[in-house]
């Protein structure tokens, strides 16, 4: 028997990695993000019959990606968005698993800040929320799944993201967690989805961890399907 292939011929966009918003020529603000999670993920929907678009910060060179993956680099928050808004319209299902800076300075220095007083000050202003945007115009045949990376009254500060970005499923992970922060092999993940549901996963690799996504996004985009055609 061949090989199951239960996305076969769908549109995954993915995002992945951090971003870098620039202070001056030199320094910038980013994230511990190393991507890992993002990149496992793209390999995992590929393997399961996708298309599948990375549109990925800056990420360590000591990744792998897939041969059939379509990677779109890039570095700040805009670059993303503008990035991602190629595929909102074409995909069939989207993961914003990026760790995306949320603000950014106001202006950038067109020099290198010299260190000539004891401090100074940086205005950030607000980058635009890509998820946010993409369940803004999301149809209903599309599904939109997010990551909320948590400190604190995890779950609900991850069912409000849910409910705010429209998301179709939240995967919960918590820096509270050993073995499941920035930069390394394994994740304990939390998945909610709209009916409430919610399903602990134990630590395991980030391979492991994809498969779980791929598994529970098949079942919700299948049942999507199912009840689009019943009302057409």
């Amino acid at each position: 028997m061949g090989m199951k292939l239960p996305l076969l011929n769908k549109k995954v966009l993915i995002t992945a990695g951090p971003t870098r918003e620039a202070i001056d020529p030199v320094r910038y603000i980013s994230n511990h993000s190393s991507g890992k999670m993002g990149y496992a993920i793209a390999e995992r929907f590929i393997t399961a019959g996708a298309e599948v678009y990375l549109v990925s910060g800056p990420v360590s060179t000591h990744i792998n990606p897939h041969s059939r993956l379509r990677i779109v680099q890039v570095i700040s928050a805009a670059d993303m968005y503008l990035a991602c808004c190629q595929f909102f319209e074409t995909v069939d299902i989207a993961i914003f698993s990026a760790a995306v800076a949320d603000y950014r300075p106001e202006k950038i220095s067109p020099r290198k800040i010299k260190k000539e007083e004891d401090s100074f000050t940086i205005k950030m202003v607000k980058n635009i929320d890509i998820a946010y945007e993409f369940g803004k115009i999301k149809t209903t045949d599309q599904l939109s799944i997010g990551f909320a990376l948590e400190t604190n009254d995890e779950v609900t500060n991850a069912m409000h993201k849910l409910a705010r970005k429209n998301f179709d499923i939240v995967i919960l992970n918590s820096l509270n967690e050993a073995n499941a922060a920035f930069g390394v092999d394994t994740n304990k993940i939390t998945i909610l989805q709209k009916d409430l549901t919610q399903v602990d996963f134990p630590t395991q690799s980030k391979k492991q961890v994809a498969e779980d996504i791929l598994s529970v996004t098949c079942n919700l985009y299948n049942e999507t399907k199912r009840m689009v055609a019943e009302v057409l």
